[in-house]
């Protein structure tokens, strides 16, 4: 332990004098020298033989221990509005079922008799009113431009920046709104 300490005294020294100087020439044997030290140190792990149902216990322990994965409960409502998130997963579990049910029923086309051919579908679609068939491409488009606005904000926020409430506030109406302006634009112009 100490000639860690030894080593990582001698980072921190270079470190601090010149906090960009890490790699000059001059503080090559230094860090060279520190890293040495820093690897020296070696530990020995001892095993023994588990029978089946004492590895299993064993495993049933460590599992109990393991860190659970954060769900939608992990969100405090009462220190910001998370919702923006939230429906970022529902967007790309709603997005992702939609594109595995509709690539089963295209490979099961063949098979029992449906028409999924792109002919077809586009026959359907015209042969809708004008007020289901705009609806059904604002639900099919609002999931889409939600869940890009949403991931460009938390792309923003792997840089660390926006993380203030008024700005988490403030950006998730700027990306409601941006969302339901692309749809529109989509529904009416394409």
């Amino acid at each position: 332990m100490s000639t860690q300490r030894v080593g990582l005294r001698a980072l921190r020294q270079v470190a601090a004098r010149q906090p960009n100087a890490l790699l000059l020439p001059q503080n090559v044997p230094r860090l060279a020298l520190a890293a040495s030290v820093m690897t020296s140190q070696i530990r020995v792990a001892s095993t023994q033989k588990l029978t089946p149902t004492d590895a299993q216990s064993l495993l049933a322990a460590q599992r109990l221990r393991r860190p659970v994965s954060p769900h939608l409960g992990v969100y405090d409502y009462a220190q910001t509005w998370f919702g923006a998130s939230i429906w970022t997963r529902v967007t790309g579990q709603v997005m992702s079922a939609g594109l595995y049910a509709f690539s089963l029923a295209y490979l099961a086309a063949p098979l029992t008799g449906w028409h999924l051919e792109s002919a077809t579908l586009a026959a359907a679609a015209a042969a809708l009113p004008p007020a289901l068939f705009g609806t059904l491409k604002l639900l099919a488009a609002w999931p889409f431009f939600f869940h890009l606005a949403n991931g460009i904000r938390h792309l923003v926020w792997d840089f660390a920046i926006g993380f203030q409430r008024p700005t988490i506030n403030k950006t998730s109406n700027l990306v409601l709104g941006v969302s339901l302006v692309a749809s529109l634009a989509a529904v009416i112009f394409i």
